[in-house]
């Protein structure tokens, strides 16, 4: 019998998750199919529903659904509930399980992928909306010196400082920062449309790694200007590939080989 996935989004023809996942799957030898999902802006939940009375075992929830699945799973996992969002499901009987992959897939592909540790690192993480909240549990948890978290409106970052209240987090004016940053994180959405966040450039230095959790075909504009201050840079493709890798364990209990994987979705992109 094969189980049945999805990704749930709107759009979601972009998605490159369906590639990823068969590649896991038939590495790995698991019975299991994996599609996209276009759901109604108006209709997650009635969509997920359907999915479940079909026999659907599990989804992934991709933009801009997240903050729906959070409230529509009746179990949320440690991660779900720091991030406030959910982008993976996990269905067994009546029980709806939410968990949230992304931060795990960000730390795994700056320590295990580019070989940057996080431990003791000051650490820059730029934006506060959904995808900076979701990441900073699992950030925390590698023991860096300190987070700052630094947004075009001070205030959203100072409530995330207020709401995971951890010693190592600190907020910042973007206009502010005056010193370089061991690894600096772009959790914006401003590299969606080609711009970049109005950031000083000495919060890079020589020896800096500066990570956009967006990824495209060429560098990003935040990844070319690191560029040009010494900086060394990586895009968000691995972080995409190892949030699937989490969330294809939490499914089915085995730990895919992301290396393989990773190089072939780059080689098509």
């Amino acid at each position: 019998m094969t189980d049945r996935y999805v990704v749930i989004g709107n759009p979601i023809a972009h998605s490159k998750s369906p590639q990823i996942h068969a590649m896991f799957a038939k590495q790995t030898g698991q019975a299991m199919s994996y599609e996209r999902l276009l759901a109604p802006l108006d209709g997650f939940a009635d969509t997920v529903q359907r999915f479940i009375d079909s026999g659907g075992r599990g989804a992934n929830v991709t933009l801009p659904f997240k903050l729906e699945a959070f409230a529509f799973a009746n179990q949320l996992s440690q991660r779900a509930q720091a991030a406030g969002a959910v982008n993976t499901l996990i269905f067994d009987g009546d029980r709806i399980h939410g968990d949230n992959t992304d931060g795990l897939g960000l730390v795994r592909d700056i320590q295990a992928n580019a070989g940057v540790a996080i431990a003791n690192q000051r650490v820059l993480l730029l934006g506060a909306g959904g995808a900076a909240q979701g990441v900073i549990l699992p950030l925390l948890e590698q023991s860096p010196r300190s987070i700052t978290i630094s947004n075009r409106t001070l205030s959203k970052a100072e409530d995330l400082v207020q709401q995971f209240t951890h010693p190592a987090l600190q907020a910042c004016a973007l206009d502010a920062l005056g010193e370089a940053y061991d690894i600096v994180i772009n959790a914006t959405s401003a590299g969606l449309s080609g711009e970049l966040p109005p950031l000083p450039a000495k919060i890079f230095g020589a020896g800096s790694f500066a990570y956009d959790m967006i990824y495209a075909a060429q560098p990003t504009a935040f990844m070319q200007f690191a560029q040009r201050q010494g900086a060394s840079t990586r895009d968000g493709l691995g972080m995409l590939v190892e949030q699937a890798a989490a969330s294809f364990y939490v499914w089915r209990g085995v730990q895919p080989d992301t290396a393989p994987v990773y190089d072939s979705v780059r080689a098509q992109s």
